[in-house]
């Protein structure tokens, strides 16, 4: 057991601190959400998530058999945002995340994935991409706005931000207009609908995501409403038919080794959670992500 109470820890990820010094890994909050269609609310995201990660600090990972902080972690706070204003304020992301070498985002809307794309691309070139999602989020324009939260993974395809042949969305369950599906699949994308990964199990899903993404740097984004209303009630578009967060969670615990660059959670709306289930849903997949680093930091053992 720790030495203070996890409720007494401070309100950051994982009670972590903010020195940036000797970090590996930077987590930072984007509290932005003028990108969404239907609820608003996830510019609470961030702290809602920050508060219920305290949970996830008492004791090591229980597959793994590490702490997933331990590469060195720090909290550096929320990013600037433009208020009101959308292009500006992927400017402004795309610029704060562009001097960051390793990011976990905690989101606001599936808009900030792309400014964090940008940021990402200069460095790697086009990236593989993990996806999970109700959604494609490869609309165009989302009713008329061309970077809302249904667009980022068009704009990243067209600008060659990500490598559509390294692509995989994993959940998708949501109404869809045939020309967006049939655009995303002539790009080279793998699309996963929920009812598959309920019919094939984890272990198959992932074996799939690993095949595609390959050896490449590649880039994790989830949004919450990947899972089921059942499993997070607290987000802006829920779709029925969606994953159980054992599910996701056993999918991403199978991606040891692969070349990752960053990750976002995204689209946590707290107002209608439910005993925070929704915002210990996301800190929980943004601390497997730190395990699975961990794991590839690891030295091999000894033969």
């Amino acid at each position: 057991m720790g030495a203070v109470p996890t409720f007494a820890l401070p309100s950051t990820f994982l009670g972590l601190g903010s020195e940036r010094a000797g970090a590996a890994i930077m987590v930072a909050g984007i509290p932005f959400d003028l990108g969404t269609t239907n609820r608003p609310g996830a510019r609470f995201g961030p702290e809602a998530i920050r508060g219920a990660s305290r949970m996830l600090v008492d004791g090591d990972h229980p597959a793994f058999a590490c702490d997933p902080a331990s590469l060195g972690v720090c909290d550096i706070g929320n990013f600037e945002i433009a208020l009101g204003d959308i292009p500006a304020t992927l400017a402004l992301i795309e610029d704060q995340a562009a001097g960051i070498g390793h990011l976990i985002s905690l989101g606001g809307d599936h808009s900030i994935t792309l400014p964090l794309l940008r940021a990402l691309a200069p460095k790697h070139g086009p990236l593989g991409l993990i996806h999970f999602d109700a959604h494609l989020d490869t609309w165009p324009e989302s009713f008329g706005q061309r970077f809302g939260h249904g667009s980022p993974f068009f704009h990243a395809i067209e600008g060659h931000l990500v490598d559509p042949q390294r692509m995989v969305q994993i959940g998708i369950r949501s109404p869809v207009q045939q020309d967006v599906v049939r655009w995303t699949r002539d790009r080279g994308v793998t699309i996963i609908a929920a009812e598959t990964v309920h019919e094939r199990g984890p272990a198959a899903i992932a074996a799939d995501i690993r095949a595609v993404v390959g050896s490449g740097p590649t880039y994790l984004t989830f949004d919450i409403d990947a899972l089921d209303p059942a499993f997070a009630p607290g987000t802006g578009t829920p779709e029925i038919g969606g994953l159980a967060s054992w599910q996701a969670q056993s999918i991403l615990r199978r991606l040891t080794g692969l070349n990752f660059v960053g990750m976002d959670v995204v689209e946590v709306a707290p107002a209608y959670d439910t005993a925070e289930i929704t915002a210990l849903a996301a800190a929980t997949f943004a601390w497997e992500y730190l395990a699975l680093l961990t794991q590839a930091a690891m030295p091999a053992p000894a033969r």
